[in-house]
């Protein structure tokens, strides 16, 4: 993971956030390249559930909401963890994931092992941000920053099904920030204060929920494979009856191994809500958020199946997948390789003239200039032929394309494949359908 998060900061990938002034705990800043790998995922999760379908509706809903919506949903008197203070070393840790910490002062104990530690007794730590509407401090100005998107989609059920005209089952799709004040976040981009959910909420008959939770339990899994991710590096995690929440009917969580101390976390839970959600709603709002079933002239409260994955986690997933360290045959130096999918690639092509004379610079220039208009592209002509191939291994770039002395001759050029380090030699007219085509095999 050090090396990971160091290649990142390198590369423009990620930082930490404000990190002139030191950082903030937790929070990180997308630079260049982590920005389009981070959106190439979100399109790539947009496509295959909005777009491709004409089941699943799309929606952005807002950030700040009525504050009832968070005491229908249970967020306001439920969504809390227990905190523990240490009057030692002035540390804070849940006292439910204990056995993860380490005491500051003495990192080969837990909290509490260590004849110094001081821990408080727990106490119930609400994880939503709290802010206030309008010019006046007062608790009738409170609004919180949302802690998942989910429920800008329950609320709009109605909205959004009557103005598409939409039949069950469908669904509601969005990708949005949420915010939870974690007490013990961590682990890079993994867990972290502010982050980005892909969800997708599932409206269905009652009766018909446990069917369909199995397709999307299937359909999520597959997803994540298409990505690239490794098969054995990712399982199922059935909740037990003590994990499952209170109204949920099933869950499973999809897992990846991050390896070393991570070892397999949750990057997706699809889950079976039952009517809960649109019920509380209901129940809260003084609306009827029922479904007319009109064939059958009958009312219903639709039962739910989510689907909620992790912007920033499945990023980490895909950046730890793909990270390599490899020795090249005939070369004393070994090469640094991000094995993304050539879908996800920041950058798709690296063009380069051999050397900066010969007309090669204006003739690199042009092509790179051409390809822009269907592909991101980097140019680059600084440094050896072969610390440019390597720069563009580092930062995941599928293909890589060389104007030389034999360029000016018959107009064609040599593209280089990351993976198998194949070179062939194409007609320069022909790179771009080249890489096009093979990007999203």
């Amino acid at each position: 993971m050090d090396k990971l998060v160091s290649l990142c900061k390198r590369h423009g990938f990620i930082f930490q956030s404000s990190e002139i002034y030191g950082g903030t705990g937790s929070v990180w800043d997308y630079g260049p390249l982590g920005v389009e790998l981070k959106r190439n995922i979100k399109d790539h999760w947009w496509r295959v559930m909005v777009q491709s379908r004409d089941d699943i509706e799309g929606l952005d809903a807002a950030i700040l909401m009525h504050p009832r919506v968070w005491e229908a949903s249970g967020h306001v008197a439920g969504f809390t963890d227990p905190l523990v203070d240490c009057k030692t070393c002035k540390g804070r840790f849940r006292a439910d994931k204990l056995e993860d910490a380490r005491c500051p002062q003495k990192p080969s104990k837990r909290p509490g092992e260590w004849e110094a530690c001081a821990l408080t007794p727990p106490r119930q730590f609400n994880l939503m941000f709290k802010t206030f509407m309008g010019p006046l401090e007062e608790s009738a100005s409170v609004v919180y920053l949302r802690p998942e998107t989910a429920q800008g989609i329950y609320v709009n059920f109605l909205n959004v099904q009557q103005s598409t005209r939409q039949k069950i089952p469908f669904g509601i799709a969005q990708i949005g920030k949420a915010f939870r004040n974690e007490i013990t976040p961590g682990n890079f981009i993994f867990r972290t204060r502010e982050f980005e959910q892909m969800e997708m909420q599932f409206f269905v008959e009652p009766g018909t929920d446990m069917a369909w939770f199995e397709t999307w339990k299937a359909e999520r899994m597959a997803w994540h494979l298409s990505l690239g991710l490794d098969p054995d590096r990712l399982q199922y995690h059935q909740h037990t009856n003590e994990e499952l929440a209170h109204y949920a009917r099933a869950a499973y969580d999809v897992q990846f191994d991050f390896g070393g101390s991570l070892g397999f976390q949750e990057i997706e839970g699809v889950h079976n809500r039952g009517d809960f959600d649109l019920t509380r709603h209901q129940e809260y709002s003084g609306k009827k958020l029922e479904y007319f079933d009109q064939p059958n002239n009958r009312r219903y409260v639709p039962c739910v199946v989510e689907t909620s994955v992790g912007a920033d986690r499945v990023t980490l997933a895909v950046l730890v997948n793909s990270y390599r360290e490899e020795i090249v045959e005939g070369e004393t130096e070994g090469r640094t390789v991000l094995g993304l999918h050539p879908a996800l690639a920041p950058i798709k092509a690296g063009v380069f003239p051999l050397v900066k004379k010969d007309g090669m610079p204006e003739f690199a220039t042009k092509l790179a200039a051409d390809l822009r208009s269907r592909i991101p592209v980097f140019y680059d002509e600084s440094g050896s032929i072969g610390r440019r191939y390597r720069r563009q291994d580092e930062v995941g770039t599928p293909f890589c394309i060389t104007v030389d002395g034999q360029t000016a001759v018959d107009q064609t050029v040599t593209i280089r494949e990351r993976d198998s380090l194949r070179q062939e030699r194409i007609s320069a007219a022909s790179v771009s359908e080249y890489i096009v085509t093979r990007i999203d095999r």
